[in-house]
């Protein structure tokens, strides 16, 4: 019987809490991620939401290039070959370009994203759509959530909000401007867990 992929969530901001609980209902091992060292033993990797400049000043204070301890150095270099899952203000950090305004990210995503892009908190909403994925509509939870204005050849959209996707895969990257962590439909997190066992060793 294979062992259980070992999925680390980015214990920094957002509800990461959350993140875990999903993953252990799937059967992951779930370690929270706060060092660099920690990523060494993940299968996959999951950047939840929050607020994407927030978790970039604690990853590089001042925004310098040089970065705290080395973990955005790190997560750049894991998000390039190994499965990484970036949820809102994941999916901003994972995008090549970031608009609305510009900032720093991880640029590993052929994606553009535009940042606060429905407007503000209480232009929140939860919508169920048609996906790519097996099953009925799915339930998604948008909170202040950006919008991905451009996807690279590679990028394959998997579900959208009205013409705009917010649910897209790129080989072993996934992103989504929403937050599946907070509805009970597991079924995008199982996703990102066959992503992961694909890659497996």
């Amino acid at each position: 019987m294979p062992t259980p992929p070992t999925i680390g969530v980015l214990a920094i901001q957002g509800d990461f809490a959350a993140h875990a609980a999903a993953l252990r209902s799937l059967g992951a091992h779930v370690v929270e991620v706060r060092k660099p060292a920690q990523l060494d033993s993940l299968d996959g990797l999951i950047i939840p939401g929050g607020e994407s400049t927030t978790i970039l000043r604690f990853l590089a204070p001042g925004g310098q290039k040089s970065d705290r301890d080395g973990l955005f150095d790190a997560l750049a270099a894991f998000a390039q070959s190994r499965p990484t899952f970036g949820t809102c203000a994941g999916c901003i950090l994972l995008a090549k370009e970031v608009t609305h305004p510009p900032q720093r990210s991880l640029a590993v995503m052929d994606i553009t994203v535009q940042r606060n892009a429905y407007g503000r908190q209480n232009d929140s909403a939860i919508l169920a759509a048609p996906t790519e994925l097996p099953g009925p509509p799915l339930e998604m939870v948008f909170i202040r959530a950006p919008r991905i204005t451009r996807t690279g050849p590679d990028v394959q959209v998997l579900a959208r909000r009205g013409a705009d996707p917010v649910l897209v895969r790129e080989r072993h990257l996934l992103a989504a401007t929403f937050h599946p962590e907070i509805s009970p439909d597991p079924r995008v997190h199982a996703l990102f867990l066959t992503i992961v066992n694909e890659h497996r060793p």
